[in-house]
């Protein structure tokens, strides 16, 4: 693949991940004690690096997120349930039509493989930018974000495969936090999936939490999701991301990203 503890006393802490409703097939997974319900409201999915009303400089490395408890699934696997890929609209607003396929063209890019960033590659000029979440028929979820304005103000003579640099990366709103927080995960030059898919090339994020008094919290994202919030008792933390390779589990795949948080009272 391209590059990209032990509990302490009566906590008892085990490995798991997000809460989410599924396909009727799949059982509800069960909530880590330090990790926190989803805040309530619809799933989305984002732009990590890029607001509305920013100028910038092509090419551009765009990054985005998914929330809500979806996770990402690469094309080639159909996987049921909360589960889909992400797709840029450049100047195109949402469809009118969700059961109808997206296209394939310079308007609509699709990223099958399970991805979580792209190089925006514009000439000079102003665009409207949105994401939306589809399955593997690239049939529309109703999972998408705002529409984001952008301006480009110069293009330049770079190569845009030497922006991608394989790599992991932890996203919080500070170091210092009241619980419940949300972090965030990116992975860049990698593709994220379920493990159920025993996909080649791809893996799944996992995040271990440490409090200053050793306890160890580890949580498996296993079904592609790309965020979590987390609601641990008051303390300070290190976190540590992990991506795990879905076919060779114990075969590194890239250097873990860290994180310290201290949570308030």
């Amino acid at each position: 693949m391209r590059g990209s503890a032990s509990g302490v006393g009566v906590l008892a802490l085990f490995a798991s991940s997000l809460v989410w409703a599924q396909a009727p097939a799949s059982p509800a997974r069960i909530l880590h004690p330090w990790q926190a319900p989803m805040p309530a409201g619809n799933a989305e999915a984002y732009f990590t690096n890029l607001k509305s009303g920013d100028s910038i400089e092509s090419p551009f490395l765009l990054k985005f997120g998914l929330s809500g408890g979806w996770g990402l699934a690469p094309i080639s696997k159909p996987m049921g349930g909360k589960s889909g890929h992400h797709h840029l609209l450049v100047n195109r607003d949402l469809p009118l039509d969700f059961k109808a396929a997206l296209p394939f063209n310079e308007q609509y890019i699709h990223f099958g493989k399970g991805q979580m960033e792209t190089v925006l590659n514009l000439a000079p000029g102003t665009y409207t930018l949105r994401m939306l979440l589809a399955d593997d028929k690239h049939l529309p979820h109703f999972v998408y974000s705002k529409p984001l304005k952008v301006t480009i103000t110069k293009k330049n003579a770079v190569d845009p495969k030497s922006l991608v640099k394989p790599g992991l990366a932890l996203m919080l709103a500070g170091d210092e936090q009241k619980a419940p927080f949300r972090v965030q995960f990116h992975a860049s030059g990698l593709n994220v999936a379920h493990v159920a898919q025993k996909e080649k090339d791809t893996g799944h994020f996992k995040l271990t939490v440490t409090s200053k008094s050793g306890a160890v919290a580890e949580m498996d994202f296993v079904e592609g999701q790309t965020e979590t919030w987390l609601a641990p008792p008051q303390g300070e933390y290190a976190l540590k991301l992990d991506f795990v390779d879905n076919l060779n589990p114990k075969q590194p795949v890239t250097e873990p990203a860290s994180a310290t948080v201290k949570v308030l009272p």
